[in-house]
């Protein structure tokens, strides 16, 4: 998948390079989607286990959010083709399992129980603990990573132009979610219509 894009992933390919026939992949796996599938899950898993190392070792709340978020981004950066499977979805046809996709549910979650630390820590006003924050933390990381992958794909995470960047994105959501609760000046604008 790497050095053909993941959608470019065959069964014929990959049973070249095991030495064996296409037929005999078929005991192991019923389709090229299965195979996409197994990825998948061992993607996952590797990935949620690097951030939840990362996040354990932090203080809880906004630090342990950003540990976490940098472990991923790390490792997203060292196995490209395993993070455009698991967050770009390269191959249209393919949908992981249930049982694939549960570490990308604990890995949310996760990040859930960041943001709900930082809320509780008093790091984040209530509003940082909602699917709002989520999704505004999703972007972050997945934004920081895209232009990354894209602009610069031979350099490590923390080189270059865009993922240094990453930190000075996370302490933007004290900005996004105030801890005193008083809406920032742009959000006051944007409730008043103006």
């Amino acid at each position: 998948m790497t050095e053909e894009g993941v959608n470019g992933l065959s069964l014929a390919e990959v049973a070249r390079r095991l030495g064996v026939t296409p037929p005999s992949l078929y005991k192991y796996f019923p389709s090229l989607l299965s195979v996409y599938d197994a990825l998948y899950a061992r993607a996952a898993r590797a990935h949620l286990d690097v951030m939840r190392a990362a996040m354990d070792e932090s203080e809880p709340g906004l630090r342990a959010l950003e540990a976490g978020l940098m472990a991923s981004g790390h490792w997203c950066i060292e196995h490209r083709a395993r993070a455009q499977l698991l967050f770009w979805r390269p191959v249209p046809s393919f949908e992981p399992s249930p049982d694939a996709f549960a570490p990308s549910v604990e890995m949310m979650e996760l990040n859930r129980k960041g943001l709900a630390d930082a809320v509780a820590a008093g790091e984040l006003g209530p509003d940082g603990a909602t699917d709002e924050a989520i999704y505004l933390v999703s972007i972050m990381i997945a934004g920081t990573l895209s232009q990354a992958m894209a602009n610069e794909p031979d350099l490590p995470w923390g080189d270059g132009r865009f993922s240094p960047l990453f930190p000075k994105l996370m302490a933007l959501l004290p900005a996004a979610y105030p801890p005193d609760g008083k809406p920032t000046r742009r959000s006051r604008r944007g409730q008043s219509g103006g």
